[in-house]
């Protein structure tokens, strides 16, 4: 079948609405109409070339929407359903069936090489490939082929459309919060970076009570918003002549967690250094394949800890359906931070995320 995708044919060149042919599903596969799909920071590596991947491609990660079709061996989804997508995983490593499938050890060829393990691709224009099966959906398209593994069966009483960062974004922010530092109520937290990731951690740091809870950031509508989402304390670096200081003065021997989304060396350092003794610091910021910071030693020294985290360290299949109930519940408001655009908007999408316009731009298809 044919499918309408925007198709990546040259680094730094704006994407192209195109038409192209799916391959026939495998026994292990599920074909989804999508609905919508969010616009995430891997996605622009891949757009600069930071990321590389084989060209042409469609890209798109943070895909929902409705089963179309499922292979002869998928048990877990059938049509009709709604459905989020998330990243490839075996289900079958030691680390898979640990439950800890972000750390899968076929992550890269399942969700960065453009083609399935056998090196087929899901995609086509006549005799030319194009490659797919990024995060194992490619969905910045009409239609997606999906992994059973991947794909998370979800209630229909949500929109699908704005469901898709859940796959992606928001769970990388909330997971984080809630799987790996794990605060209890009424201890402290301080969020460096108020995008969709970094939102979505503040909102599951006041999910589960924490307080204070301290956003950093130099946009002040960010900052205005996450107040309202539940930030106790706000600053804005530009103004802080001294903002380590300031931060720990929150609570006057420094913070119990912190959690980073920007990835430099500064920002690293400063996550760790806000912290009191014990105290952990969670970084989720992506700079490429080679990032080299410096952290002084003395930081990490009585009880400090530093911990890099994949995809909120969760698993798709329990943890979205998580995120929903808290969503329900209206201790996870996520669709506060969402923008819809066309899919022949998806280039001035991208530039809206950019600039900061938008904090979490959301394709949608009809």
């Amino acid at each position: 079948m044919q499918a309408t995708a925007a198709v990546l044919r040259e680094v730094n060149e704006p994407m192209v609405i195109e038409t192209v042919e799916l391959d026939e599903l495998q026994e292990d596969e599920v074909l989804v109409a999508v609905k919508g799909a969010g616009i995430c920071h891997t996605d622009m590596t891949v757009m600069d070339g930071t990321l590389p991947i084989p060209l042409p491609t469609v890209l798109g990660h943070e895909g929902a929407g409705i089963v179309e079709k499922v292979g002869s061996a998928v048990t877990n989804v059938a049509p009709g359903d709604h459905v989020v997508l998330s990243f490839g995983h075996c289900r079958e490593c030691d680390v898979c069936t640990s439950g800890r499938p972000a750390y899968c050890e076929l992550f890269a060829p399942l969700n960065y090489f453009g083609t399935r393990l056998d090196g087929t691709v899901t995609l086509h224009q006549g005799d030319e490939d194009v490659h797919g099966n990024w995060f194992q959906q490619s969905s910045f398209a009409s239609h997606a082929i999906a992994k059973a593994a991947n794909t998370v069966k979800v209630a229909d009483d949500v929109p699908v459309e704005l469901l898709g960062p859940l796959g992606c974004g928001f769970q990388t922010g909330a997971g984080t919060v809630l799987k790996v530092l794990q605060p209890k109520a009424g201890q402290s937290i301080a969020i460096f970076g108020l995008g969709g990731v970094g939102l979505a951690a503040l909102m599951a740091a006041k999910a589960v009570g924490c307080d204070p809870i301290v956003a950093i950031d130099t946009n002040p509508e960010r900052l205005e918003l996450s107040k309202e989402l539940g930030a106790t304390h706000t600053f804005d670096p530009k103004e802080h002549h001294d903002l380590l200081w300031d931060i720990q003065q929150v609570t006057a021997s420094g913070l119990d967690f912190s959690f980073e989304t920007v990835g430099t060396g500064p920002i690293v350092r400063q996550a760790l250094e806000v912290l009191r003794s014990p105290g952990h610091a969670a970084s989720v910021g992506f700079r490429g394949l080679e990032n080299v910071i410096e952290i002084d030693q003395g930081h990490l020294m009585l009880g400090r800890r530093l911990s890099g985290v994949i995809e909120g360290d969760a698993d798709p299949q329990t943890f979205i359906p998580e995120m929903i109930d808290l969503y329900r519940d209206g201790r996870f408001p996520f669709d506060r931070l969402i923008e819809k655009f066309s899919i022949e908007q998806i280039n001035e999408a991208v530039q809206a995320s950019i600039d900061g316009r938008v904090i979490k731009p959301v394709v949608v298809f009809d």
